[in-house]
C-alpha cells in the first residue's frame, strides 16, 4: 500500500510563485530536478503535491489521489489536512457540514469521473448548484484536477485547490498540463527503481534461503530452490515470504532453519 505524506510548507523556497514565460521555463526545469532527485514513488508524489501550488497560478492547496472504478479513493500525497478532508469527507464533514463520502457510493469530486476520458477538468465554483459538497463545505470554491496516470482500473489525480472561484483559467491548465507531464515521468522512473530495488533484496534473500537449505538438506542448489518452490506451493506463500521466514528462522537464537524437504 503506498504511503500517506504531508508537505512541509516551507520546502522549495527557491521557485517563483506565479511563473510566466522564461520565468515558466525556469520554474518547470527546477521543477522537474526536483522530481527526479526523488529516491521512492511515495517522495516523488511528497514533491509533486508543494510544487503544484508554487507553480499553479492562485493554487493554495494541492493533493494527489487514487481512484478506482466505482468511486472507491485513496489519498496518496497531500499539502495540509484541509486537502486532506477535501479528498476523504466523512460523514458530518466539517463546521456542521453534512457529507457523504466514498463509503456511501459517492466520490467527494463526482467531476472526477471525467478523467477517464480527459486529462483536465475544472471545477468553478462548488457553490455555483447550491453547494453542499465536500468543496464547498470546507471552503473550497475552485478545482483543477490533472490526470497523471491512468489505466484500465485506476486513476492517479493531482488536483489544485483555491478558496476563490474560477481561479484556475486556460493558461492554469496548460501550466498543469507540462507540469504533470514531468511528475508522471518521474513517477513511472522512480517506481522502476524501487522495483529493481526490490527485485536485487529478494534475489539476495532467496539465495541466503537456498544456501540454508543447501546445508540443511545436504543438497545442490538446484535441489534447495526445487524444494523451496514446492515448499511454496504447498503452503500457498509468496517465494521472496518463504525465504524471509527461514533466513529469520535460521538468525534467531538456536535457529536451524528448515529441516526437512
Amino acid at each position: 500500500m503506498p504511503k500517506r505524506f504531508v508537505v512541509a510548507a516551507s520546502e522549495f523556497t527557491d521557485l517563483p510563485r506565479f511563473p510566466v514565460g522564461f520565468e515558466l521555463a525556469d520554474a518547470l526545469t527546477a521543477a522537474a530536478r526536483d522530481l527526479h532527485g526523488t529516491n521512492t514513488p511515495g517522495d516523488t508524489l511528497h514533491t509533486a503535491a508543494h510544487l503544484a501550488v508554487r507553480l499553479l497560478p492562485d493554487a493554495e492547496h494541492a493533493g494527489i489521489a487514487e481512484i478506482q472504478r466505482g468511486g472507491r479513493l485513496r489519498t496518496l500525497a497531500w499539502t495540509d489536512e484541509t486537502v486532506r478532508f477535501a479528498a476523504e469527507p466523512r460523514q458530518g464533514g466539517q463546521g456542521g457540514q453534512g457529507v457523504q463520502g466514498v463509503q456511501g457510493g459517492h466520490t467527494p469530486h463526482p467531476d472526477w469521473e471525467r478523467l477517464w476520458t480527459t486529462p483536465v477538468v475544472h471545477t468553478d465554483d462548488s457553490e455555483a448548484d447550491g453547494g453542499g459538497n465536500a468543496l464547498s463545505g470546507i471552503g473550497l470554491r475552485s478545482a483543477l484536477s490533472l490526470r497523471l496516470r491512468a489505466d484500465r482500473r485506476r486513476l492517479t489525480v493531482l488536483t489544485a485547490y483555491a478558496r476563490k472561484p474560477q481561479a484556475f483559467d486556460e493558461d492554469a491548465a496548460r501550466i498543469g498540463r507540462l507540469f504533470t507531464a514531468h511528475v508522471s515521468l518521474a513517477l513511472e522512473s522512480a517506481t522502476v527503481r524501487e522495483q529493481l530495488t526490490e527485485a536485487m533484496r529478494t534475489r539476495d534473500l532467496i539465495g541466503q534461503a537456498t544456501g540454508l537449505l543447501m546445508e540443511r538438506l545436504d543438497i545442490d542448489a538446484a535441489g534447495a530452490f526445487e524444494s523451496l518452490v514446492k515448499a511454496s506451493q504447498r503452503e500457498n506463500v509468496k517465494l521472496r515470504d518463504l525465504a524471509r521466514r527461514i533466513v529469520d528462522a535460521h538468525s534467531a537464537p538456536g535457529g536451524r532453519g528448515v529441516t526437512e524437504r
